[in-house]
């Protein structure tokens, strides 16, 4: 069987490392382009990945790269995500997150690549109007971040439309976790998620936990969060991937448990996992923090057969927790691998 040749942008980050190893992992002919800005070449783990340094608005880069590969779909992971620093600087956002792959896109046209699976969000969505959130519900975003990945999605369908691509939207709650063995996991700077924030809390590598409102209305005062862990939103992306490549049709899916755990639930597992105590702080809201956002996943499992295989909170801290006090204490080094710089 012929070997399909995938490109991974920003496969050097977070969620595409992981998608990036288990692509590998099933004999994939894998290509990373990443700009190495928050992306890190320690997460590159096998050998028979090639990471090309390169930022995918470069037209001429992504032109020699089609040009040298036979490339039979694009994984995108490639984007800004803070949602703070999408407020203070949106046009960062809008260059990065619309532009710049619409510049890679045009180049895909060119190389007759036609299919695209998008790391899409839950931003997208906004507030909600209704619990569980499905791919039906109102998307309106309340930040530049959510409407940069909206924006795109809009665009991408009328490409399908016009031009015949064939796009695979997952639009993922809160990722987290790290790999099963603890070989590679989640390393932001500066880190914005709950668990690693709370983890290294607990660990006295940073100060206390800011919990960011006890007057909502749940059980604990505390907003509740969709906590999917990193390998499952992995496997998703190449069963999104085998979907088109067995001419499927485009689709959209969200990516979720379908199962909402508070922040105090958050800091209370990471104790009993950790068996530390973690320093809290108690702050006003922030402004935009819905009380409650959980996925209804059910159009996965139905188009995709996917349902996440972490299920309990403990399991995905214990992976983050592990990674966190393994030999580099979550944090990758600046060694070089002799990255191909396009």
């Amino acid at each position: 069987m012929e070997v399909k040749t995938i490109l991974v942008t920003g496969g050097a980050g977070y969620i595409g490392s992981h998608t990036v190893r288990l692509l590998a992992k099933k004999n994939y002919k894998v290509i990373v382009v990443d700009n190495l800005v928050y992306g890190h070449e320690e997460a590159i783990v096998d050998e028979s990945v090639k990471l090309v340094k390169a930022n995918i608005a470069d037209g001429e880069a992504m032109t020699a790269l089609f040009s040298e590969n036979k490339i039979d779909a694009v994984l995108h992971f490639a984007a800004y995500a803070y949602v703070g620093e999408s407020v203070k600087d949106p046009a960062k956002y809008y260059l990065n997150n619309i532009v710049a792959p619409l510049s890679l896109i045009e180049v895909m046209r060119a190389h007759n690549c036609d299919k695209f699976i998008f790391s899409s969000t839950c931003a997208s969505y906004g507030n909600p109007v209704r619990l569980p959130i499905d791919e039906n519900h109102p998307q309106d975003p309340i930040n530049p971040y959510g409407q940069s990945k909206l924006m795109l999605e809009k665009i991408l369908k009328d490409y399908g439309t016009a031009y015949n691509l064939n796009y695979f939207f997952l639009r993922y709650f809160n990722a987290s976790g790290a790999s099963r063995d603890g070989l590679i996991g989640e390393d932001h700077d500066p880190e914005t998620h709950l668990i690693p924030l709370v983890i290294e809390a607990a660990k006295g590598t940073r100060g206390p936990v800011t919990v960011f409102g006890t007057d909502y209305d749940t059980p604990d005062g505390t907003c509740i969060r969709d906590y999917i862990h990193v390998e499952d939103l992995g496997r998703a992306h190449i069963l999104a991937l085998e979907h088109l490549l067995n001419n499927k049709g485009s689709a959209i899916c969200n990516l979720g448990t379908g199962k909402g755990y508070s922040v105090k639930e958050v800091i209370e597992t990471v104790e009993k996992v950790t068996g530390l105590k973690v320093p809290v702080v108690y702050g006003d809201r922030r402004e935009g923090d819905p009380a409650v956002l959980v996925s209804d996943p059910s159009a996965a499992k139905k188009i995709l057969g996917w349902v996440a295989e972490y299920q309990d909170l403990s399991e995905v801290v214990e992976t983050a927790w592990k990674w966190h006090n393994g030999k580099n204490n979550g944090k990758y080094s600046s060694k070089s691998k002799g990255v191909q710089v396009a």
